[in-house]
């Protein structure tokens, strides 16, 4: 189902929302968006917020921007929940010359996602917000996310799933995080294709 333009962020609390796509169809900013409306509309506690951002920082690669955090478009979700790891993530495939590397950067990122899935998993809140998951399902498996998901009432989510950011030998690596982004469509309640 494409993402509504018209859309009314009361009809995702108390549910779980998937949005997924290619880069640059405003994912992100979607999502800041609606922990904008939890906190300054619904007067939600931001400590019932957990946000596990799993997104590289905002960079231009090949002409391609890519990344950009939740608090790089709303920058008071700072005062939720955030549960953050050390370091930063590396986009895998534009931040590689070969396989190896490619690989390396991948286990990186998901020792650091996997680790604040588990933090979330032992203390979760009401509501989660996870962006740009498909960082934490190059290695990851959909059941970790799915159990840290099924902790919250209201899930807000996002994921790229498209074919701008590729590279010769990562074919079987981007074939894998195509299927387990596919997989997860299926499992959360409401999926939105954002383009």
């Amino acid at each position: 189902m494409n993402f509504p333009e018209n859309l009314n962020f009361n009809d995702f609390i108390g549910h779980h929302v998937l949005l997924y796509g290619e880069t640059n169809t405003k994912k992100t900013y979607y999502t800041s968006k609606f922990i904008q409306f939890l906190v300054e509309s619904k007067k939600v506690f931001p400590n019932d917020i957990s946000i596990l951002d799993f997104a590289p920082p905002l960079s231009t690669i090949n002409n391609l921007k890519i990344g950009g955090k939740i608090q790089d478009f709303y920058e008071n979700s700072m005062t939720c929940k955030n549960i953050l790891f050390n370091g930063e993530i590396i986009p895998p495939r534009l931040n590689s010359s070969n396989k190896t590397e490619l690989y390396q950067n991948a286990c990186e990122n998901f020792k650091k996602t996997s680790e604040i899935l588990h933090l979330f998993k032992k203390d979760p809140t009401p509501i989660l917000i996870i962006n740009d998951i498909s960082l934490y399902l190059h290695i990851g498996n959909v059941k970790l996310l799915l159990e840290a998901i099924n902790k919250s009432n209201t899930f807000f989510g996002n994921s790229y799933y498209g074919s701008s950011i590729k590279c010769d030998y990562a074919t079987l690596f981007s074939l894998r995080e195509k299927r387990q982004v596919e997989y997860l469509i299926k499992k959360v309640e409401k999926s939105y294709f954002t383009g």
